[in-house]
């Protein structure tokens, strides 16, 4: 896809990654609507971005009211939708509340599906895309993450069925899948469990690059990072063996885990 001069609504765009994308999708052509719940980081963003055209909706996705009010923002067209707003609680399942758990799946999973509904037929219309921004833990279930692999697994099935649904139409399908990345939505004993495991974590400024690679490149998914990738075919191909490689880490994640809720020995 081509993006100078393209509509694009980007999810969560007050965020670290959300941030990052939109100015190198600004610095590309690119015209955005910023959607976020945090209006004076959106309208900090969109003061900053180079370009014309771009504006900034407050809007909370996971409502009926939010997603309508991106539908009327958007009635003049769009060109391609960013499902990046995510929501990650790091925790031992049984610590978990009722509250985090619903969250992370209303956020992730349940109100990507609905916008992309909401908006398929402006999509349709400009022969559009859609791209959603799953997770490496949404190819390998991960201790510790256990609601948050959930939605993401859930998101990744969903961008697979959406897409042979949308076979016959010219609306582009594709999924991303950062690794662990460098932002305030890791607290500082997932930073330690990443240091301590030696999981590689890359900045917010990379998975915008390979947000672009991924639409330049007209491919189905772009999954970041070659031993994540490696991990992510042998758990389809052989779980039993990322079994056996991840208790062996089980110890560490549960430590840090349990430390989020100052229940460490």
């Amino acid at each position: 896809m081509q993006l100078a001069d393209k509509t694009i609504v980007l999810t969560g765009a007050a965020g670290g990654i959300g941030r990052a994308m939109a100015a190198r999708l600004a610095v590309a052509g690119a015209r955005l609507c910023l959607v976020g719940r945090q209006e004076n980081s959106l309208r900090a963003l969109c003061g900053e971005l180079p370009g014309e055209g771009h504006r900034l909706l407050v809007a909370d996705i996971t409502t009926a009211e939010g997603r309508a009010a991106v539908v009327r923002d958007c009635a003049a067209g769009v060109d391609l939708l960013i499902n990046n707003a995510g929501v990650n609680h790091f925790g031992l399942l049984e610590e978990q509340s009722d509250e985090q758990l619903r969250q992370t799946l209303e956020v992730n999973t349940l109100a990507p599906i609905l916008l992309t509904r909401d908006l398929l037929p402006l999509l349709r219309a400009h022969s559009g895309g859609i791209v959603n921004v799953g997770s490496g833990f949404g190819s390998i279930g991960f201790a510790g993450y256990c609601g948050y692999s959930a939605s993401k697994f859930a998101l990744r099935g969903f961008t697979e069925a959406l897409r042979r649904e949308l076979a016959d139409s010219p609306v582009q399908v594709q999924y991303l899948a950062p690794r662990a990345v460098t932002t305030s939505m890791n607290p500082p004993e997932v930073v330690a469990m990443n240091r301590e495991l030696g999981n590689a974590m890359d900045t917010p400024e990379q998975v915008a690059e390979d947000l672009l690679r991924l639409l330049r490149s007209g491919k189905r998914a772009l999954h970041m990072g070659a031993p994540e990738r490696f991990f992510a075919k042998l758990n389809a191909l052989l779980p039993g063996l990322v079994d056996s490689a991840l208790a062996k880490k089980l110890s560490v994640i549960r430590r840090q885990a349990m430390a989020t809720h100052g229940t460490a020995s």
